[in-house]
C-alpha cells in the first residue's frame, strides 16, 4: 500500500484534487492511501470549506492555517509546517497542483527530504516572470519526478527547457471535474434564480490576479470596462475577499454601482453561472478553460495566457487591462470552434493515479 500526501491550499486546487481523490476512492483504494494537507492559503468558508463539502473531497488530516503576509513570509511558514507533516507521515509520494505558494512550499519541502513529487499541471508557461505563479510553477517543475501535463503545449514547453524525463500528457483534470459536475450543478444550484438572471442574459466576471489588483491603474481600467458592459447587460462579479478590500481602499467599489457584486460563490453555483452566461470576463486561468468547456465566449483581462488553446480555437480573447478593449471584445464576442480536443478525454485523474502507482 502506497501513501500519497496531497498538498492543497487554494480554491482551484480543491477543485483539481476532487477529481484525483475520487479516482483513488473509486478504483485504487486497495493500493493507495491519500492524506490531505490543507495549508490554509484560502481559509474562509466560501473559499475553502464549502468546496470540500460540495466536491466530496476527504477532510484534510492536517490543516496548517497559514494565510496572509507577503509571498516570502507565507511560503516560509508553509515550508516549516509542511516539512513537519512529511517527517511525521513519511509518504511515498507528494502530490502538488498548479502554481500557488502552497505548490512551491510542498515542492521544496519534498525535494529536500528526497520524496518523489508528482506535479499536476506541469509545463504551463505564461513567459511572464513578474507573475508569482510563473516562478512557482517553474521551480516546482524543476524538482518534480512526474510532470503531469494537461496539454501538448505544456509538454513542448518542458522539452524546450530540456525536461523530458518523467513527462506525460495526461489531459486536464479540470475537464474531468467539469464533465462530472455540470449536470449536478444544473440540478442543485439556484444561483440564476437567486440573482434574478436568465440563461444567456448576463455576463459573469472575476478578477483576482495580483498583476491586476495590485496595480491601481489596471484595476481602474478593469472597473471601467466592466461598468461599460454593465450599461447594456447585467454583470455578476463574485469578489475574492482580497479584491474587495483593494477596491474599497482605492475608492472603486462605488463605481461598481451597476454591477451585481457577490461574495465568492460555491463551485456548483459558479459552474451554473458559467454554463449559462452570454460571455465571461476574467483573469483566472481555470475560468478561461471552464468557459471553453461550456462553449461560452471568454474575454481575458491579461496580456498573456497559459491556456493558448482557448485563444487559437477562437473562444478566448486577450485584452489586457484596458477598459475600451474589454468593452469592445464583449461587443464582438462570438463562439469559437470545437474542432479540437486539446484537454484530453476526461480521464486525466485515472491516468495520474496509474502513473504514480507504476513508478
Amino acid at each position: 500500500m502506497k501513501k500519497i500526501l496531497t498538498i492543497v491550499g487554494a480554491r482551484p486546487q480543491f477543485i483539481k484534487a476532487a477529481a484525483v481523490s475520487r479516482a483513488i476512492q473509486e478504483s485504487f483504494s486497495d493500493r493507495l492511501t491519500e492524506i490531505l494537507v490543507h495549508t490554509g492559503q484560502h481559509f474562509d468558508h466560501n473559499m475553502s470549506e464549502v468546496f470540500f463539502e460540495e466536491l466530496g473531497i476527504p477532510a484534510p488530516r492536517h490543516n496548517l492555517s497559514i494565510s496572509g503576509g507577503t509571498h516570502g513570509a507565507m511560503t516560509g511558514r508553509m515550508l516549516v509546517a509542511i516539512e513537519e507533516v512529511m517527517l511525521q507521515e513519511r509518504p511515498d509520494w507528494v502530490l502538488i497542483y498548479g502554481d500557488t505558494n502552497s505548490t512551491l512550499a510542498g515542492a521544496l519541502s519534498a525535494s529536500k527530504l528526497h520524496i518523489p513529487i508528482a506535479h499536476v499541471e506541469a509545463g504551463l508557461r505564461s513567459f511572464n516572470n513578474r507573475m508569482p505563479e510563473e516562478i512557482n510553477r517553474i521551480v516546482a517543475d524543476r524538482v518534480s519526478t512526474l510532470l503531469l501535463c494537461p496539454t501538448d503545449t505544456a509538454v513542448d514547453n518542458l522539452a524546450a527547457e530540456g525536461i523530458r524525463r518523467g513527462v506525460a500528457n495526461v489531459g486536464d483534470v479540470m475537464f474531468d471535474v467539469s464533465l462530472y459536475f455540470r449536470d449536478l450543478a444544473a440540478r442543485q444550484s439556484n444561483a440564476l434564480t437567486t440573482l434574478g438572471l436568465t440563461p444567456g442574459g448576463y455576463v459573469l466576471a472575476t478578477c483576482h490576479r495580483a498583476e491586476n489588483t495590485d496595480d491601481p491603474a489596471r484595476l481602474a481600467q478593469i472597473v471601467g470596462g466592466l461598468t461599460a458592459i454593465g450599461r447594456t447587460v447585467p454583470v455578476v462579479l463574485p469578489l475574492h475577499p482580497r479584491t474587495r478590500q483593494i477596491l474599497s481602499a482605492a475608492g472603486l467599489m462605488e463605481r461598481l454601482h451597476n454591477i451585481r457584486v457577490t461574495d465568492p460563490l460555491s463551485f456548483l453555483d459558479m459552474i451554473a453561472l458559467e454554463k449559462s452566461a452570454r460571455a465571461i470576463v476574467t483573469d483566472s486561468g481555470g475560468v478561461q478553460k471552464e468557459a471553453y468547456f461550456f462553449q461560452v465566449p471568454c474575454i481575458t483581462m491579461r496580456d498573456e495566457t497559459e491556456w493558448t488553446e482557448t485563444v487559437s480555437l477562437g473562444w478566448n480573447k486577450l485584452v489586457g487591462a484596458d477598459a475600451q478593449r474589454i468593452a469592445t471584445a464583449f461587443e464582438q464576442a462570438r463562439p469559437g470552434t470545437m474542432d479540437a480536443a486539446p484537454y484530453g478525454d476526461g480521464r486525466a485523474a485515472t491516468k495520474i493515479v496509474d502513473l504514480i502507482l507504476t513508478q
